[in-house]
């Protein structure tokens, strides 16, 4: 169009877009009137795609305020390539402020990226995203509607400096309060290391759940080869983002949808992957809850028998020693899934966004530190995947991430100490006179998908301090709650069902025995069916509770984290169908 409701011959006729943009009419006038307002150059309109920038910007998401200026970088290369970019918010989540949990919103914010990308004239579509639930979220709002997608994520922080050493975000925090509650470090020199952690824009520096969400939509075939590691303040990151402006316009010429490149083989790579970075336990949910966006066939147990045999090849924290800027001046995740791919561990031929396959993407790779990155005949850890438990105490599963854990509590039998809820375990955990020592299991209710609600990263409770004061700085701990990628320590999440679900967990009593065997994938409660049958009938652990709005909503539809934790209405993608014309 020349604006003026007449075809030029430049294909806008193909393009959805042209359903707003193109019509000799009426509704074709108010569209493009309105747009002219903006101050674009009646040329917009002649057959160019539109691409949409899906923005999680905002200052209230720390890890995401600098995406504003990425956006800019990706609208140069969608100008460049012939395409018409426009950009949106979304709303955004900030893991460190939100309350109670951005887990609660994950799936809030994928609603409003679907809504927005269904409702709108958009023919693909670059996502950009940051802290943990941003990049998930936008992915599985994006695969319901299935257009063509790409993915850039904000980066990493610099590494973070303290007394000479590197600190890794979040890793450092727990570290360090352990420090000071055990008596080790002082208040003021808590406060010191605060200062020196964050030194930059950009996600968590560790392999927590940005940089391993960031890791599994390259994975994925979502994100640019190589986009995971690039540090936020790079120039390399914003250069790739401008790249990625020009291939999106390419994807929607050359119909390249979500749905053919994120497949099976897909989350194949993706949990392999995961394993050989040491990847966070959150990529488990967030990737089975897109998988049933997409219709992909995937469950909690593929993520054991595809990825718990598999070696950890990635020297970072909170499983080893380095950090995210590191990696990328190692090589990055191109080094590590060439590594899979050599040793006959990847689906070498999955489609990616680039229109090469995975293989053919980081044939060029090379490992320029192989202490940050190790060859696969000499990992940092022989099996690191994450393990999937069951057992009377876990029916439909719990999961473990083993490269974080004590190899010495990996089998283990200890007395329960029960904390109902995370009031109670706030107002308990530092009593001196907590019956406990360091050879029991500490067990957490209540902070499930309903329980909480949203399923907060409560699961690495903190030891008390008698048992830090020690010198010991793990436990075992058990609870239907997620934690934070950052963590480390052996921890049994996401046990399913949940407590408020009617899940064995809400049945523990403090004094009952916990059997974790991880090597036979077991975590089983030693207690008699007929001593719990007894206990159920006289226990009801109640689920959270909300009179109205998106709360409500979610208590209602949401699904166990064996599913998930999606709300049961979205499973399955509906397209990019609009019912009705708005005029």
């Amino acid at each position: 169009m020349s604006g003026n409701g007449k075809k030029n011959g430049k294909g806008g006729a193909g393009l959805r877009s042209h359903e707003w943009f193109g019509k000799a009419d009426r509704d074709g006038f108010i569209h493009r009137s309105w747009m002219r307002s903006e101050g674009f150059a009646p040329d917009v309109f002649d057959g160019r795609p539109v691409i949409g920038i899906c923005n999680s910007w905002s200052e209230l998401t720390s890890c995401n305020v600098h995406l504003r200026r990425v956006a800019e970088s990706v609208k140069r290369g969608v100008w460049e390539a012939g395409g018409w970019p426009l950009e949106f918010p979304t709303i955004s989540l900030g893991e460190t402020y939100m309350r109670p949990t951005t887990m609660l919103f994950r799936n809030l914010m994928a609603m409003d990226v679907e809504e927005s990308l269904r409702a709108n004239p958009i023919d693909g579509v670059v996502l950009l995203s940051g802290c943990d639930k941003t990049t998930p979220a936008q992915m599985m709002g994006a695969a319901s509607v299935d257009l063509p997608t790409l993915q850039i994520t904000g980066g990493p922080m610099l590494n973070g400096k303290w007394r000479g050493t590197d600190i890794g975000s979040g890793t450092a925090v727990w570290q360090l309060s352990e420090e000071m509650r055990g008596g080790r470090l002082t208040l003021e020199e808590f406060f010191e290391a605060e200062a020196g952690q964050s030194r930059s824009n950009g996600h968590c520096m560790t392999m927590g759940t940005a940089s391993t969400m960031a890791s599994m939509s390259e994975a994925l075939g979502l994100a640019p080869s190589g986009n995971a590691a690039i540090p936020a303040v790079d120039s390399r990151r914003y250069a790739l983002a401008q790249l990625a402006g020009r291939r999106i316009v390419e994807m929607v010429r050359e119909d390249l949808r979500m749905s053919k490149v994120v497949t099976r083989e897909s989350f194949e790579n993706a949990i392999r992957v995961n394993a050989a970075i040491g990847g966070s336990t959150n990529a488990v949910i967030h990737l089975l809850a897109l998988a049933g966006r997409l219709g992909v066939p995937l469950e909690l147990d593929d993520w054991d028998r595809l990825g718990h045999d598999l070696p950890l090849l990635v020297n970072l924290m909170p499983s080893g020693q380095y950090l995210m800027e590191d990696f990328y001046y190692a090589g990055g995740l191109p080094v590590v899934i060439k590594e899979l791919a050599e040793n006959g561990c990847l689906h070498s031929g999955a489609r990616t966004v680039s229109g090469k396959t995975i293989g053919e993407d980081v044939a060029g790779a090379k490992n320029w530190n192989e202490k940050v990155i190790r060859p696969f005949a000499n990992p940092l850890k022989e099996r690191a995947g994450i393990a999937v438990l069951k057992g009377s105490l876990a029916p439909l599963g719990a999961v473990i991430k083993p490269s974080a854990a004590t190899p010495s509590l990996m089998k283990h039998s200890g007395r329960a100490v029960v904390f109902e809820n995370i009031e109670d375990f706030h107002a308990r955990i530092d009593d001196p006179n907590l019956d406990v020592d360091e050879n029991c299991v500490l067990v957490l209710k209540g902070v499930g998908p309903k329980g909480y609600p949203g399923m907060p990263e409560a699961g690495n409770m903190p030891l008390p301090p008698k048992i830090l004061a020690k010198g010991i700085t793990d436990m075992v701990r058990v609870s239907d709650g997620r934690m934070s990628g950052t963590a480390y320590g052996t921890v049994c999440l996401h046990t399913s069902p949940e407590a408020a679900d009617g899940g064995p967990l809400g049945l523990v009593r403090s004094g009952d025995r916990i059997e974790l065997d991880v090597g036979n994938r077991r975590l089983d409660l030693a207690v008699s069916q007929t001593e719990l049958d007894e206990r159920r009938r006289t226990t009801h652990y109640p689920t959270a509770q909300f009179e109205r709005g998106y709360g409500k909503l979610y208590v209602e539809h949401v699904l166990g984290a064996e599913r998930g934790a999606d709300l049961d209405f979205l499973v399955g993608h509906s397209g990019a169908l609009v019912a009705r014309e708005s005029h």
